[in-house]
């Protein structure tokens, strides 16, 4: 499974991508508006760090202001992917934009109904908000499955990857592993979250006090 990051704050993304973890970054304009300054500068920068895609998010709601946009995005980097909305004019755009070789990821889908329709359009990526779902009292790992099983009865037709999204905890991303999505995108602080176990902490300070002591006790000790 792919590990995108959700984020525009450069030293999250440098830090992350350091380990060797990241396949790719999701942005969106409130992250972009979180970190302040130039966001065309944030975004030529992401795509300079990242070797692999970029989704990089419209603000148009108009068809044709979209693909203006979308092609101006993609001027960032061959590895930029436009975002979409799951609209009428959306889709249209996805539609319209992956005919010309420039890959869209449709967002904003809360359903098995859109996710079909924008695989059908053409869409590289497709992102369920599952938290948001779960915020409402839906089931959101629930609409992963479904459309995992949809996906997969049409291997042949659709080659539209699920990139799930909204994702709240690193349950979020066990569960959608289990499941078989292509793509988890994650905040910073859930992939930190990640990282972490009490026992791993708790192992290293025992395994470091008891060399200290062996140490103290033979300085000529080394590694």
């Amino acid at each position: 499974m792919k590990i995108f990051l959700d984020s525009a704050n450069l030293e999250s993304i440098r830090k992350f991508n350091d380990m060797g973890l990241l396949d790719g970054i999701t942005t969106n304009p409130s992250l972009l508006s979180k970190e302040g300054g130039n966001p065309k500068d944030v975004m030529q920068e992401i795509t300079k760090i990242i070797k692999g895609d970029v989704s990089l998010e419209v603000v148009s709601t108009e068809y044709s202001e979209m693909i203006e946009e979308g092609k101006r995005l993609r001027q960032y980097g061959k590895n930029v992917v436009v975002k979409v909305p799951m609209t009428s004019d959306g889709l249209k755009a996805c539609k319209s934009l992956s005919s010309e070789g420039i890959p869209v990821n449709v967002t904003l889908v809360f359903s098995p109904n859109q996710a079909l329709l924008a695989a059908k359009s053409g869409a590289k990526y497709v992102s369920p908000f599952i938290g948001r779902l779960d915020d409402v009292g839906q089931d959101g790992m629930k609409l992963i499955e479904d459309i995992k099983e949809i996906f997969d009865n049409y291997k042949d037709d659709f080659k539209t990857q699920i990139l799930v999204a909204s994702i709240r905890h690193p349950l979020h991303v066990i569960d959608a592993a289990k499941i078989g999505a292509h793509v988890v995108t994650l905040p910073p602080n859930v992939l930190d979250k990640m990282l972490q176990h009490p026992l791993t902490t708790i192992g290293l300070e025992n395994f470091l006090s008891d060399w200290k002591k062996l140490k103290d006790g033979n300085s000529d000790i080394k590694i």
